[in-house]
């Protein structure tokens, strides 16, 4: 049965459809498959043989030109126009033929059509090229197919371009709303984080945080510095497991926590058990690491606990670099996990660096490699912190295409020489107990403080204040008990430490009562004051007078 007498049995809608002279060309191939299959059962029940028409029996200028798509057919080195179908025409205006593409298509230079159909004349490839846009807003994905035909000279190459204005326009503003939720993601992270780093006197320190790439949600990287008195500091870095405004969210969140749980001036491994079980409360399906150090001038060390964080690096004057060594613990909200302290060393010219793992992690790399390249790097490393800040990020390959966030602090314990060494002094006296205990260190302070050419009346405070908190740890502490007095460019620190572990607290004296005042009259007369344990079981109370500008 040929096509003629098999359409003929059909209906006339159906027929027409079936030559294609009706409705589109899917439609009709749609009808005519089920036609096909509804004839060859009913061959199969009559046994008269059917007969399929052949890909000749149809027009192929009908069916392109019937197609959705936009179609073109040149030919020949210079692509003369040989024909273009409706749809074609309908988007673009007519084409005369024989006319060179370049001549009077100013289309094809929009999609870069010229050089890809260079390439399909040459190669005898077909090639595509993905959502191009013209002047007029429309997007096209353009397929260059190479016909071999000896009605045309030179060759010839069939450009299809099919319209995805749509789905372009619907992938900007996809990609416009991304952008604008990365941008509130890193402009929230940006207000979470420190806008300007408190500055200790003993240390001189810069930060840096840098998100990832355009084309990257931004992390939960994290940093502060926070000054405990009497001239000790606590520095922080973390970094929130996840991606986008949650894992922002969350740092905000632990990162005031750890400023909360600071002014308890709790050592190291006791931040890091509260903040654990904090960051489980907070949400348990996001995990971060955190360091958390402190810095004693008196002592010249870091002491530090880690949740599963990267080893703080050291850069000694010499350049040597040592690495920070365990304890480390798992990441905060994992819970169960009984966190400890350790310590390095920061003498006077060294300088510590904390990051997060977006500065030394890379793919398809070990992260110990990636630490010790960072050793290298900070090795070579000198200047300001902030210059150490940047040359560590050149040097590991950190550009604004970075795909992880990265967080850096800097710390430099400077050593100072001349003129500026002799703005810090430190003296210490130890007290042996006993009624002369107290006349002992008000006059060793009035004798140091003298020495140190302050006015006479911040001597009488700073002796006054050495009074009072002598005698508080007389009458409440218990030996050993130790008087230091520190001075720096900016202040005046008096510390008294005993062995006894109970803190005082300011309270209200009533009139006939003989005792109870001076931690009142600390509070009064000095800047600021406060008290902490000590390892071992003892304490420190200390208080702090700012210095007069010169």
């Amino acid at each position: 049965m040929n096509f003629t007498r098999w359409s003929a049995r059909l209906p006339g809608t159906q027929r027409r459809a079936a030559r294609g002279t009706e409705g589109s060309v899917p439609a009709a191939r749609g009808e005519y498959a089920q036609q096909l299959e509804h004839l060859a059962h009913e061959a199969a029940e009559t046994g008269e043989p059917v007969d399929v028409p052949a890909l000749e029996d149809f027009s192929v200028r009908e069916l392109l030109g019937r197609l959705p798509g936009l179609v073109a057919l040149a030919y020949g080195p210079e692509h003369r126009i040989a024909y273009v179908n409706d749809a074609y025409a309908a988007a673009f205006g007519p084409r005369p033929a024989g006319v060179p593409v370049a001549d009077t298509c100013p289309e094809a230079e929009e999609l870069g059509l010229l050089p890809l159909m260079d390439q399909v004349l040459r190669s005898g490839k077909p090639r595509t090229v993905k959502s191009r846009r013209t002047q007029d807003g429309g997007s096209y994905t353009v397929t260059c197919l190479p016909v071999d035909s000896a009605q045309l000279e030179g060759g010839g190459v069939l450009v299809h371009a099919a319209d995805v204005t749509d789905h372009a326009e619907a992938a900007e503003r996809l990609r416009a709303s991304e952008r604008r939720h990365r941008e509130t993601a890193v402009t929230l992270q940006r207000s979470l984080l420190p806008q300007d780093l408190e500055q200790p006197d003993d240390l001189r320190i810069a930060a840096t945080y840098q998100p990832g790439g355009t084309d990257a949600a931004v992390g939960g990287d994290w940093y502060d510095v926070i000054t405990l008195g009497a001239g000790r500091t606590a520095l922080v870095i973390g970094d929130v497991m996840g991606r986008g405004v949650r894992a922002a969210a969350v740092m905000g969140q632990l990162r005031t926590a750890v400023r909360a749980y600071a002014r308890l001036d709790l050592p190291p491994h006791e931040v890091l058990q509260l903040l654990d079980g904090l960051a489980a409360e907070i949400d348990a399906s996001q995990i971060a690491t955190c360091v958390y150090a402190i810095h004693d001038p008196n002592e010249g060390k870091l002491v530090y606990a880690s949740a599963g964080h990267l080893p703080i690096l050291v850069r000694d004057e010499d350049g040597s670099v040592r690495c920070a060594e365990d304890p480390t613990g798992p990441p905060l909200g994992t819970g169960g996990w009984l966190h400890a302290s350790g310590s390095i060393a920061l003498p006077p010219g060294s300088t510590a660096v904390l990051y997060t793992d977006g500065l030394v992690e890379r793919r398809r790399e070990d992260i110990d490699e990636g630490v010790a390249a960072l050793a290298r790097a900070l090795s070579g490393a000198s200047g300001t912190p902030q210059v150490v800040c940047d040359r560590l990020l050149r040097s590991l390959g950190v550009t604004a295409e970075h795909d992880d966030d990265v967080a850096v602090l800097v710390v430099q314990h400077p050593s100072r020489k001349g003129a500026d060494a002799e703005l810090f002094h430190n003296a210490a006296l130890e007290l042996l107990g006993g009624v002369e205990a107290a006349p002992r260190a008000r006059a060793f302070a009035s004798g140091v403080l003298s020495s140190w050419r302050f006015p006479v009346e911040l001597r009488d405070l700073g002796v006054l204040a050495t009074s009072e908190l002598v005698a508080n740890s007389l009458q409440h502490g218990t030996p050993p008990m130790r008087l230091r007095l520190r001075r720096t460019d900016r202040r005046l620190i008096i510390e008294v430490t005993d062995g006894d572990d109970h803190l005082p607290r300011r309270r209200r004296a009533e009139s006939e009562d003989e005792a109870g005042r001076g931690i009142s009259i600390i509070a009064t007369i000095a800047s600021s004051w406060g008290s902490r344990r000590t390892p071992g079981g003892g304490k420190a109370v200390w208080c702090e007078f700012a210095l007069p500008t010169p």
